[in-house]
């Protein structure tokens, strides 16, 4: 039996006009899935498979936790998931993806396999964005990033959460303190 046998869905071999199956993916399917967005997680999937007349309706609700790394510290944290897909799969020659949602699959073989659907859908439903908590990010880390970057009122990072109040300070003390010689330039400027 494969890593992935039990995510095979048998489409021709369906009697009723719909069922229901749930799945649990969990660090095991993450890790033998090795996709590059997600390597640890639990997301729990419902889908419902509708017989139409000329094809099946595939209906994913997906809801979980996943692990990423953090953008600002890089330690990994927990991201809600959740997603609502539809995938239409019907019968024909051979394997084809005709679109985002509309996937041809051999009428001899009559079985798809939804692994990597799902795996996908659950990349897909992670934020562009993904930053702990105010406070919450790693210490030393922001403390590092500090040193080297620049932040104004408009960042959303708010000041006291990423700088310790003593470098936001002495970054401001530096940033009043004008070069003398800049001065002397803006009177002669004033001059003519």
């Amino acid at each position: 039996m494969g890593k992935f046998d039990k995510y095979k869905i048998d489409l021709k071999g369906m009697q009723a006009d719909s069922c229901k199956y749930e799945f649990v993916l969990d660090n095991l399917f993450f890790a033998n899935i090795d996709g590059p967005e997600v390597q640890k997680g639990k997301v729990n999937v419902v889908l419902v498979v509708k017989k139409t007349s000329r094809a099946f309706e595939l209906n994913f609700q997906t809801d979980g936790m996943v692990w990423v790394p953090c953008d600002r510290c890089l330690d990994d944290m927990e991201q809600l998931v959740s997603s609502t897909d539809k995938l239409l799969v019907k019968f024909g020659h051979e394997y084809a993806e005709e679109g985002d949602n509309l996937i041809v699959i051999p009428e001899e073989e009559g079985e798809i396999n939804v692994a990597w659907f799902m795996y996908e859908f659950v990349a897909l439903a992670i934020p562009m964005k993904h930053v702990h908590a105010p406070g919450k990010c790693n210490k030393a880390m922001t403390s590092k990033l500090s040193k080297h970057m620049r932040t104004t009122p408009d960042d959303d990072m708010a000041e006291d959460t990423f700088a310790p109040e003593e470098e936001v300070e002495l970054m401001n003390e530096e940033e009043t303190q004008v070069d003398p010689r800049w001065d002397e330039l803006k009177k002669i400027l004033d001059n003519n």
